[in-house]
Parts: C-alpha cells; structure tokens; sequence
C-alpha cells in the first residue's frame, strides 16, 4: 500500500516511516517542518535502503493536502502541535492547528475516496485518572488545551464514522514516546527547548543544558515526582504498522499504546544517567498547570485487537535515546 503519513518528518513519524518501509509500504511524507528536520527522512532512506516522497504543506491547507494524497490507500495523522504547556499558554494556536488541520485532512481523504485512518491520540485524553491502570473505557476528559484538541478530534472521528461506517479508523492514544533508533541515525530532536522529559535530560548530559527542572517534588507518588507511562518510540513504531494492518474491516476504535509500567521522573533520571554515564544535574521548580501525580496504562486491548505489546524496557529506552544524543551532540544540525 501507499501510506500518507502527515508530520512524517517528526519524531514519531520518521520511526514509523521506517516501520512501514521495512514491510513493503510505499511512504507519502506531508510535513511543514515546523518541529521536525528533512535530514531525519533522508536518515530514514539510509535505514531501510528505500525511498520517500517528501512534500512540503501544511495540514490547513486543503488543496495542497488533496492533490498530495492523490494515490495513497491510507492515513497515518501524526501532524499537530504537542506540547502540554505551550496549550496552555497558546489554546487558540492549539485549537486552530490540530481540530482544523484534522478537519482538512478528512475532507481531503473523503475527496479522493481514502476511509483508511490511523490517528495519533494521546492519554492526556483520559485527564487526571480516576483508576490506575488506564484502560480505554475510562471516562474521557482533559486538563490542558492539546489533550483537548486530542479529544475533540477523536469525538469527531467517532461522529465521522456513526454517519459513514464504512470507514476503517484506529485511534492510538499514546502514553510517553522516548527512545531512539537503535542505529542512533534518528531519535527526538526539538528544534527548540524541549518540552519532554527524556531530551531535556539528554541534552543535560551532553552539556548543552546546565541542568533538568523537575516540576514538582509532592505529588502522592513513591519518591514525590511525577509518574508516567514510557514507551520506546521504535515499539510505538510498530504499534502504528500492527494498527494499520488490522484495519481490515470498517471500524472507529480506541487503542492505548503502553508499557502498563510507571516511572518516576527520578527514576529516568536516574536510568539515564547509568546508560550515559554522565551525572544530571537537576532544580526542583513549581508544578506546572495541567500535570497529574501519575498516568499509566492498561495495553492489553492492544495485544488482543492488533496483537501488539511493547518489547523494550526503561534502559533499552534510555541507552538508545543517549546513543542518539552522543552520536548527534546537536540534532540534525
């Protein structure tokens, strides 16, 4: 098949390019490269010896998205902007960018015909949890801005489909992508200050960051800090292709993609600096609005709808998110 991946040139995105190439797709990358690199796809044509078509856009602007997908059998909707506090300072930039790029998006694919959708979803969807772990049929909320862009656009999707049911739709709602590429050649790489924990810490070890802030020390967690759900990027990767390929008959369902295991933020601290052998030096600073004490998840709908469960453990993640950092002290620049 010819897969559209929008925001392909990503983090998430490139490491399922590489995925989706590896099992026979051709890939159809639509990006504007606001937070991502070009350099990350040609890395991706190094990996799997394959060739991307790259095109420039923006998901807001529906023409260009219509005649990019002309051809394509699938989408894969990663683009959006993702940060949690960002959204808060900036709803309306949140709100416009990820609910209407979606909205141009589907009318783009009901345009040429395409009713096969994987989208990237999230846990902040599920709010500040009222059960631990997070199954799927938790009640649905949100406590920032980019969880609710997420969960507007899944409402839509599940509307889309009650008035059309033949399209095939897989929402995945991720817990914490970390990690790299075991060839170190892609991996996360912010354009600006990073707004997640494993680069923050990673460009603490490399010396371009003094030292890591830890938003908050009091939450009801076991050492005080915020507890969350990592998940190697590659094994979410794979999460995407496993989804895709289970999309065989027309269905709009919701998927965690998790370990079911919780870390701390000292306890990736701490791993990170056992894998890089470096010391990362860190500040206690202020909760910051719109976090919650701990989100993990329960990922056996998972193993059960696409057969799909996480392989790679909390120092796998870190070793090879340091393999990235050291062999790239600067990103992709």
């Amino acid at each position: 098949m010819t897969i559209f991946v929008t925001g392909g040139a990503g983090y998430i995105g490139s490491h399922t390019c590489v995925e989706l190439l590896q099992n026979g797709h051709n890939v159809v990358v639509y990006d504007n490269l606001s937070n991502s690199s070009v350099e990350a796809l040609k890395r991706v044509e190094t990996i799997t010896g394959k060739l991307i078509t790259f095109i420039i856009g923006d998901i807001r602007d529906e023409s260009s998205l219509t005649q990019a997908m002309q051809g394509c059998d699938a989408v894969i909707h990663f683009a959006g902007l993702k940060a949690v506090g960002e959204s808060v300072a900036k709803p309306l930039e949140y709100y416009d960018n990820n609910v209407q790029g979606t909205l141009c998006l589907l009318r783009s694919m009901q345009t040429n015909s395409i009713k096969t959708l994987v989208f990237s979803s999230s846990a902040t969807v599920y709010g500040d949890p009222e059960s631990l772990p997070l199954r799927e049929d938790h009640p649905l909320r949100t406590t920032n801005p980019y969880g609710q862009t997420k969960l507007v656009i899944e409402d839509i999707l599940r509307d889309l489909y009650r008035s059309d049911n033949t399209w095939q739709i897989m929402i995945l709602r991720y817990f914490n992508p970390v990690g790299a590429h075991e060839s170190g050649l892609i991996g996360e790489d912010p354009q600006d200050i990073p707004n997640n924990l494993m680069p923050f810490i990673a460009q603490v070890a490399i010396g371009r960051r003094e030292n890591l802030n830890i938003f908050g020390e009091n939450y009801p967690t076991h050492d005080g800090t915020g507890v969350r759900d990592y998940i190697h990027v590659v094994d979410l990767a794979h999460g995407h292709l496993k989804a895709l390929e289970a999309l065989t008959s027309p269905q709009c369902t919701a998927i965690n993609l998790g370990t079911g295991i919780g870390y701390s933020v000292l306890d990736v601290v701490n791993a990170f600096s056992k894998a890089s052998q470096q010391s990362i030096p860190y500040i206690i600073a202020p909760r910051r609005e719109g976090d919650i004490a701990a989100c993990y998840a329960d990922p056996s709908k998972a193993n059960t709808a696409i057969g799909w469960s996480a392989k790679r453990n909390l120092d796998q993640m870190c070793h090879d998110a340091w393999n990235f950092q050291s062999k790239n002290p600067t990103g992709y620049k």
